[in-house]
């Protein structure tokens, strides 16, 4: 990967007046019509407030500029007539600006969306590793992974959820992990229907994959439902609280008989009778359990 390159002052930087029709774009990406329109509507009432930045490498060759970053405001120019854009003029490589243009879409971009994961994978596809995304994402390096893991495998249902505010893409990036199309098709009606949410999924995946192994195919039946499954983690819930009730009344028991032990261990006679008969070795305890001395 190429090195970053010098950050320079904004009296060192060069801007100029550049044609519109003399700018052409290498990576292009889709916008928000609604906040396109308000952008619009800012440059034609208080002018461009940040120019775009364009790349001059190969200005001679082509006879063109190459667009790094605002395309919307630079489309938004062309929209308006107006001739010329202001820009500022770097020199480099070309892909040294597509990461810049990358680069930028990332900080531009709302986290949390597909927009964002596609941006990431972007940067990944150009060789960046995910503790270099991370940095300039701001995000672990799980976090990276995931979201680049829900575009490759190009889910277009959880890819659409999310876009369309159904699934929140932690969710979908769980889901994504999902083998098994079926599972990850009841696990989505589950959360349609709010009975599975980012808090009780992993419980959730558990019964679906409990039940998958009781198949011959091991996957989730095809006529299996969300009502089925309410059911699954309906008794699931009843026999773990079954579970802990149950355990939680031999806990008792076993306190009530170990502080019986323990009594009988400070009484002298008994304690010379169980020496006397070669009994006096007990076995060591476990945990957090001692004997008193």
């Amino acid at each position: 990967m190429e090195t970053n390159p010098e950050i320079l002052s904004y009296s060192q930087r060069r801007y100029e007046e550049i044609p519109v029709d003399q700018i052409k774009v290498i990576n292009s990406r889709n916008r928000d019509q609604k906040q396109f329109d308000m952008n619009v509507e800012s440059i034609e009432t208080v002018g461009l407030l940040k120019p775009i930045r364009v790349n001059d490498r190969f200005l001679e060759r082509t006879g063109f500029y190459e667009l790094i970053c605002g395309e919307g405001r630079l489309i938004a120019h062309q929209k308006l007539g107006r001739q010329k854009v202001p820009a500022e003029v770097i020199t480099c490589s070309r892909k040294e600006a597509y990461l810049q243009s990358l680069v930028e879409n990332i900080a531009r971009t709302k986290p949390d969306t597909m927009d964002f994961a596609r941006e990431l994978k972007r940067l990944r596809d150009e060789g960046w590793s995910n503790k270099e995304i991370a940095a300039v994402a701001c995000k672990n390096e799980g976090f990276i992974r995931d979201y680049i893991r829900l575009v490759e495998r190009g889910e277009d249902r959880l890819i659409h959820g999310v876009e369309s505010g159904i699934f929140p893409i932690k969710f979908a990036t769980q889901v994504a992990f999902s083998e098994d199309t079926q599972l990850q098709n009841i696990l989505m009606d589950a959360f349609d229907e709010g009975l599975v949410t980012t808090n009780n999924f992993s419980m959730a995946r558990h019964i679906l994959t409990t039940r998958a192994r009781t198949t011959k195919s091991k996957t989730v039946p095809e006529d299996y439902t969300v009502t089925q499954m309410r059911q699954d983690i309906s008794d699931a819930t009843k026999a773990k609280t079954s579970f802990v009730r149950e355990a939680k009344s031999k806990e008792n028991r076993f306190m009530i008989l170990f502080d019986g032990v323990k009594n009988l261990w400070q009484d002298k006679n008994f304690v010379e009778l169980v020496k006397g008969e070669k009994l006096d070795t007990r076995p060591e305890l476990a945990g957090d359990f001692s004997y008193v001395k």
